[in-house]
């Protein structure tokens, strides 16, 4: 059983990645690269010049872009781009520039048709997202999609992925010669520190999660600067220790995403392809650009303009790969671990960082990883939650999130491969409802944006 579910955790990312690329690259194309042209006035929405207390939602739009970002820049960008590289070599960043990049366009049109088509719950609250589009926009014969996506939501969101490395991380670089010994539940051996680090993290994301989305987009609001800072800042002092090589590494990235030489994983047409595919996978894992997650965070923003948040979604496939992506590979480039060490995902990034800075390096990214980590655990309950409500109303959508959080528990002790490629499965359906509807509806994004550049250029 464990083999079939990997095979078809494999077998579905496979569609669904050249869904996203040529999808974006579709998206991209279309919008005639128009909203890349306004990426200052992107900033100056985040920066609240706009803001209207009045308008429609719940949190403004730098809340929302941190919960989106809360959401994406977590353990992916520490492990899935160390798993990159450790499997492509220099060249896998490349291709995770693309696919953010186009990914942006993605973002775009998914995000503001979030709020161009936003619904009411059982409540009559307004609310966005991929099925509440579906259900405004599109005919009924299209609302088995709305339910796809939620029902997948359910399930791709939950925390144990996230629970599950950050205790690692905790257990490997915090405390490595701790062994608090193990208990026998349901004939299963479990960790007694993997249990209490787990309800630890389950009553710190409590204290958030149950109180909402204002709640969380206030936590995500000051965390998420926080984090990315931090981890700047620690990146940057790695590349001046390394600074004779970083020119080097740059023009590698580059050349190699041609050459392929260093990829040592499965053929998909040859090194390249394969190379590619690992490329457009871990950022497509990393960004989210085209799966549903952002317009979800962006369709709760206060807003009478699909157009501005569309703007503000596309900034975050560019802070999670082109930024925070690529600082974590560039450490691992720089320190030269990448050429030196067998590991891969977290415990490669933490090799770099002690590399570097003996000591303290892998307890800086233990800080920062607990920081990514923790702040996807925020954001994942309320897509769930969300999808709940759409499902069985708001009153029984509620008791998701206690759901939610007994599985971090869950993630912090057990055993993780099936569970994850189960999660990833349900994962990559969602985006086939967003990128379908995004499709279908593009015309009138459009539309909204040619409107909405017209008025901007007269104020």
């Amino acid at each position: 059983m464990t083999e079939l579910i990997r095979t078809l955790a494999n077998g579905i990312w496979t569609p669904v990645l050249f869904l996203l690329i040529l999808g974006g690259l579709f998206f991209f194309f279309y919008s005639r690269f128009i909203p890349y042209q306004y990426f200052r006035h992107a900033i100056n929405i985040l920066r609240g010049k706009y803001d209207n207390p009045n308008d429609p939602g719940y949190i403004n739009a730098y809340q929302a872009l941190s919960t989106a970002l809360a959401s994406t820049v977590g353990m992916g960008n520490i492990a899935g781009v160390a798993y990159a590289i450790s499997i492509g070599g220099p060249g896998a960043l490349f291709w995770m520039w693309v696919t953010a990049f186009v990914g942006m366009s993605s973002n775009f049109f998914t995000s503001a048709l979030a709020v161009m088509y936003r619904g009411k719950d059982s409540e009559g609250n307004i609310q966005g997202g991929p099925m509440y589009v579906i259900r405004e926009a599109l005919s009924k014969k299209w609302h088995w999609m709305a339910v796809v996506f939620s029902l997948c939501c359910l399930i791709g969101c939950l925390p144990i992925f996230q629970a599950n490395q950050l205790t690692q991380a905790i257990r490997e670089i915090g405390f490595p010669d701790v062994n608090w010994g193990v208990i026998q539940f349901a004939g299963t051996d479990i960790s007694v520190f993997n249990l209490v680090t787990g309800i630890i993290l389950t009553i710190t994301a409590g204290i958030v999660i149950i109180g909402g989305i204002q709640r969380i987009g206030n936590w995500a609001g000051r965390m998420v600067p926080l984090m990315i800072v931090l981890y700047f800042l620690s990146v940057a002092i790695i590349l001046i220790i390394n600074i004779q090589v970083v020119p080097h590494y740059l023009w590698l990235i580059i050349t190699d995403a041609f050459k392929a030489e260093f990829y040592k994983g499965p053929l998909f047409g040859g090194a390249l392809g394969g190379l590619i595919l690992t490329g457009v996978r871990r950022a497509s894992f990393s960004s989210e650009a085209g799966i549903g997650t952002a317009p979800l965070a962006l369709g709760a923003s206060k807003s009478r303009e699909p157009i501005r948040e569309g703007l503000v979604s596309m900034l975050s496939p560019a802070i999670d790969t082109l930024v925070v992506c690529t600082l974590t590979a560039l450490a691992i480039l720089v320190t030269g671990v990448w050429q030196t060490s067998d590991t891969n995902g977290v415990t490669l990034t933490s090799t770099a960082f002690q590399s570097a800075l003996p000591g303290v390096g892998k307890y800086l990214l233990l800080l920062c990883a607990f920081f990514f980590a923790i702040t996807s655990l925020f954001s994942y309950s309320y897509y769930g939650s969300k999808s709940m409500a759409f499902l069985v109303g708001v009153k029984y959508g509620k008791y998701y999130n206690y759901f939610y959080l007994a599985t971090i528990i869950f993630g912090a002790v057990v055993s993780m491969e099936t569970v994850i490629n189960i999660i990833d499965i349900a994962y990559a359906i969602m985006a086939f409802p967003t990128m379908i509807s995004g499709f279908i509806l593009a015309p009138h994004v459009m539309e909204e944006a040619r409107r909405y550049f017209e008025r901007l250029q007269r104020a």
